[in-house]
């Protein structure tokens, strides 16, 4: 694995930790950093033995957004500049979203703007108590446009309206109320809490969960109605129950035996 310049990249136990790392800058995000974010989510999957993926930050925050000098650059440039630039952005948070992998984030201080894009896309957001939040591109005169599917399908249309409208700032606690974010820790508590999600993950057959990752953005993105979707989901649970992975979890089953996919894992404190 090659070295990153606004990332710290490394696998630990049977998990990949990914920090952002800029925090001089608050961890925000530049063009150079959405990059390497994106080609590291990527390759996680086809890391041996990694299972999970952990995304924090370095510093007090989490992630400011976007870096306003990047901002300032990019708004002189021409529409289809822009475009292109808006087109790598929503790349990154739509590999994150697709990773195979389960994603936990790891949200402290601020987590500002596009940083919502960021959590909005992984499957598990942690949240310190007194980390604060806000969809601050309206009072710049921008829009959260990139990061707004993703915000939308975590916390729907009432939530996301009132949110992206108002540009406030908000608390953890309002977070998760609004379904950004799924637990709020204490900073002290904060290890344990990710140590058990890695070890439901780690209990959990790897195929199964990117499978099931795939079902939940298959049925979320359809139209269908629930008789239309029947061929559909026999089709999932067909292909799961002939898998090796499908197997080995019900022979594992009946011979009170831990299937063969679950491994030593210790969380090893960022």
């Amino acid at each position: 694995m090659r070295d990153f310049h606004t990332i710290r990249v490394e696998t630990r136990s049977n998990y990949l930790a990914i920090r952002l790392n800029r925090p001089d800058k608050h961890n925000a995000m530049n063009q150079i950093m959405i990059a390497e974010l994106t080609e590291i989510f990527a390759q996680a999957a086809r890391l041996e033995g990694v299972r999970a993926v952990v995304l924090s930050g370095e510093g007090k925050s989490f992630c400011a957004g976007a870096d306003l000098h990047y901002m300032r650059e990019i708004a002189s440039f021409g529409e289809e500049e822009n475009i292109a630039d808006g087109q790598k952005l929503a790349t990154l948070f739509d590999s994150i979203y697709t990773c195979p992998l389960p994603v936990i984030a790891v949200v402290q201080g601020m987590c500002m703007g596009g940083a919502n894009g960021l959590i909005a896309a992984c499957d598990i957001v942690i949240a310190d108590t007194d980390s604060s939040f806000a969809f601050s591109e309206v009072r710049l005169g921008i829009i959260p446009a990139t990061i707004a599917p993703y915000v939308l399908r975590r916390c729907g249309e009432a939530a996301s309206r009132e949110l992206m409208l108002t540009g406030r700032r908000f608390t953890a606690e309002e977070a998760m109320r609004f379904g950004l974010v799924n637990s709020v820790v204490r900073t002290d508590e904060r290890k344990k809490v990710i140590a058990a999600y890695l070890k439901y993950f780690n209990e959990a057959s790897p195929s199964a969960i990117a499978e099931c990752k795939k079902l939940i953005r298959f049925l979320g993105g359809s139209k269908l109605s629930s008789t239309e979707l029947i061929p559909e989901t026999a089709r999932f649970i067909a292909r799961a129950r002939a898998s090796e992975d499908g197997q080995e979890g019900i022979k594992a089953f009946f011979e009170k035996r831990n299937p063969s996919w679950i491994q030593d894992q210790t969380y090893e404190n960022q």
